[in-house]
């Protein structure tokens, strides 16, 4: 009986072998007739990969380093009272958060100036063109995400648009996991639906107030309820 399964395994191990061989000869003939082909491919891979890496290193990398000095000189500016250059955008000199943005608008601080730049335009009077670079800002940060549709919000209403400025502040609501900036808004679009005398919307944000924010509204929400059905 021994005999017979030693037998057996031979037979089966000199035909795994047997397959190996097949496999290696079928590989082996597969690589011959594809060589050329083949080496393209697989040089392009390498060229992909370098120009991958190259590209983020010498034309990245820099456009990041440039992007933020020209962000720091006009966030100094700003911090100095200096709105006008702050905005800059008028030299190469002196680009400021515009041309810090119009040059590196594909970096994240290329973004951010589009932020402060629409802040600035804001301040100024400047509603559409502040609304148009706010528009312009993303970022994967949640709260700076609702700072933007509420300043937008804020830009919106300078333009009489109040209509659109609580929806808006709808979205600057949500868009946050910090409990004080969803407060915030939601506090804010309350009192711009009590304004625009849509009592029933004004009622859902503080009444949301009142069951999640207390700590943070001390009371008010209960008086903001009480206004809904008198204002």
């Amino acid at each position: 009986m021994a005999k017979i399964t030693n037998e057996q395994e031979g037979k089966e191990t000199v035909e795994f072998f047997k397959d190996l061989d097949r496999e290696a000869l079928n590989t082996e003939r597969f690589l011959e007739k594809y060589s050329k082909p083949l080496g393209i491919v697989f040089g392009l891979l390498i060229l992909g990969v370098l120009g991958f890496f190259g590209y983020k290193q010498f034309v990245v990398a820099p456009k990041n380093a440039e992007a933020v000095k020209s962000f720091l000189a006009a966030q100094k500016n700003l911090a100095d009272g200096k709105d006008k250059e702050a905005l800059g955008g008028k030299s190469a000199a002196n680009p400021g958060f515009l041309g810090t943005y119009n040059e590196y608008s594909a970096t994240n601080v290329g973004k951010l100036s589009a932020y402060n730049a629409g802040l600035v335009k804001f301040k100024e009077g400047k509603f559409q063109e502040a609304y148009d670079l706010l528009d312009s800002f993303s970022s994967d940060n949640k709260t700076l995400m609702a700072m933007k549709y509420g300043a937008m919000a804020d830009a919106k209403s300078g333009l009489n648009k109040n209509d659109e400025a609580l929806q808006l502040l709808d979205k600057a609501a949500s868009a946050s996991d910090d409990p004080y900036t969803t407060y915030y808004f939601t506090r804010k679009a309350g009192i711009l639906a009590l304004g625009l005398k849509k009592n029933a919307e004004a009622k859902k944000y503080f009444a949301t107030i009142d069951e999640k924010y207390q700590d943070y509204d001390n009371g008010m929400s209960d008086s903001y309820i009480e206004m809904t059905k008198y204002y």
